[in-house]
């Protein structure tokens, strides 16, 4: 990695958001912490599981750059404490290849990961635009089907009257879901609109479209709602009808 220099094309946020930069390996977080520093952000580091937790007790982060392998505790764990005191967004640091970890980490809520090694300039990429979709929009409306209403104001989620914990990306999901019903969307679609990303590993969809299914439908193991459009992608169905007419073009929303 190369050492710190301003990250080119990175727009300086308004405000100065707070990450929280956490890995044990020196050089890594010393080059995270300047390019992030260098785009505006303020930056906390911690190099284990226990500081990290400790600094985000005392300083709430608006997001968290979070290593998978840590002493002390691991990060998966150390991202379920954090997101015991609410939601906040938080982008994994896997190993390449460590495919398994990866999983785990969307499992549980990871909004975004990067592979070692990476370029410290896409990274702070992600980090804006993990930020700047966890904002609320002020032009963006509420949209309600089969019981299912999203407040994108107030980034609240309920089911039948009752609130959803939702993670950030579940809420972006379920009302990008909820503005486009009956129509096929492919993973490439949803990857694009959803997380901003024109390239990526599917499998976060996948793995983001199952955890969102555990909370919204009555049986996720038959889901109803929420369909596969097998070899296209998944419809959104607020009839709550079987699936079955197998695959179709996919629609690119306008």
């Amino acid at each position: 990695m190369q050492q710190p220099q301003p990250p080119v094309g990175v727009r300086t946020v308004g405000r100065s958001a707070r990450v929280l930069v956490v890995d044990d390996d020196p050089t890594v977080a010393e080059i995270v912490a300047g390019y992030l520093d260098r785009a505006g952000y303020v930056v906390d580091r911690a190099d284990d599981g226990p500081t990290a937790l400790t600094r985000a007790s005392a300083h709430r982060p608006d997001l968290v750059v979070l290593d998978l392998m840590l002493p002390g505790m691991d990060g998966l764990e150390v991202c379920r404490r954090i997101r015991d005191d609410g939601p906040v967004p938080v982008i994994m640091l896997t190993a390449r290849g460590d495919e398994d970890d990866r999983i785990l980490g969307l499992e549980i809520g990871a909004d975004d990961y990067v592979t070692k090694p990476f370029s410290p300039r896409e990274l702070v990429l992600r980090v804006e635009s993990v930020l700047r979709r966890s904002r609320p929009a002020a032009t963006a409306h509420r949209s309600a089907a089969a019981g299912l209403s999203v407040d994108p104001a107030a980034r609240r989620a309920t089911k039948n009257g009752t609130e959803l914990a939702l993670t950030l990306r579940e809420f972006d999901l379920l009302s990008y879901f909820l503005r486009h019903p009956g129509r096929a969307l492919c993973r490439e679609d949803l990857m694009r609109e959803v997380w901003g990303w024109d390239f990526g590993d599917l499998s976060t969809v996948t793995v983001h479209v199952r955890r969102l299914r555990g909370k919204v439908e009555d049986d996720p193991a038959r889901p109803r709602l929420i369909q596969t459009v097998w070899g296209v992608g998944y419809r959104f169905d607020p009839t709550g009808h079987d699936g079955g007419e197998g695959d179709r073009p996919c629609a690119t929303p306008s």
